[in-house]
């Protein structure tokens, strides 16, 4: 079956030009001309991906996917104008996970779609033998790879699932120092350079949500200051 792409931008002209070259890759699309409406059609219907426009009518791109977290983890790709920074910053801390500055190509559109999309399905749909758990089990945290599911003391953390990729390849290299750029081409499957807050801004979230179940979980992701990030198994 066809993966689902919900499409957000009040400017038709953009939703025509990439609903032309995502129909083109085989992706069934679902357009929104504002935020409210994108906001219904994201929580009435399961999709793939959703790519959500900043600023927009009825309400704005930071508001949808504030709104969207509180009951999916949907992957979201943001597109936002050049001079939003702080805006694209804010849209990654409350969820988007990775963001397309305006003007763009569609064909860069189309290769960041079809990486967060592959990524997902790696991390949700990972083959195993059914005999063997993929599994990574500490003190305060575990990490269910087949069940999508990660337990902190016991209690399900509900994540993104680009928090859960980074919490997962930190994890399965303990005690190992990753950089910005290191974890920008790995988990968000950048060849190219990149956002380096959009790192920053994960990892605090993952922190943060972390925290609320385990204080003990969150400790488990270190800041390397100067360098990177690594995730520390405190052994007694």
């Amino acid at each position: 079956m066809a993966e689902k792409i919900l499409l957000v931008d009040d400017e038709e002209r953009i939703r025509k030009l990439l609903n032309l070259y995502l129909t083109r890759e085989g992706y069934e699309i679902t357009e929104a001309g504002d935020g409210k409406e994108a906001l219904e059609l994201a929580l009435q219907e399961d999709f793939h991906c959703i790519l959500l426009d900043l600023m927009m009518p009825e309400m704005d791109g930071i508001e949808v996917a504030k709104e969207l977290r509180k009951e999916k983890s949907t992957p979201v790709i943001m597109l936002t104008a050049k001079g939003e920074e702080a805006d694209r910053v804010e849209g990654l801390e409350v969820g988007a996970d990775d963001y397309i500055v305006k003007p763009f190509s569609p064909r860069e559109v189309v290769l960041r779609v079809k990486a967060i999309l592959r990524r997902s399905s790696e991390t949700a749909f990972i083959e195993k033998d059914s005999s063997v758990k993929d599994m990574i089990v500490y003190e305060h945290l575990v990490i269910d790879n087949d069940a999508h599911r990660v337990l902190a003391d016991d209690k399900k953390v509900n994540l993104t699932p680009k928090e859960y990729e980074l919490l997962l390849f930190l994890a399965k290299s303990p005690d190992k120092v990753f950089n910005r750029e290191e974890l920008l081409k790995e988990v968000w499957n950048y060849d190219f350079y990149g956002d380096l807050r959009t790192v920053d801004t994960h990892v605090k979230r993952l922190r943060e949500k972390l925290n609320k179940v385990s204080p003990e979980a969150s400790q488990m992701i270190h800041t390397v200051w100067g360098i990177g990030y690594k995730f520390e198994v405190n052994e007694k």
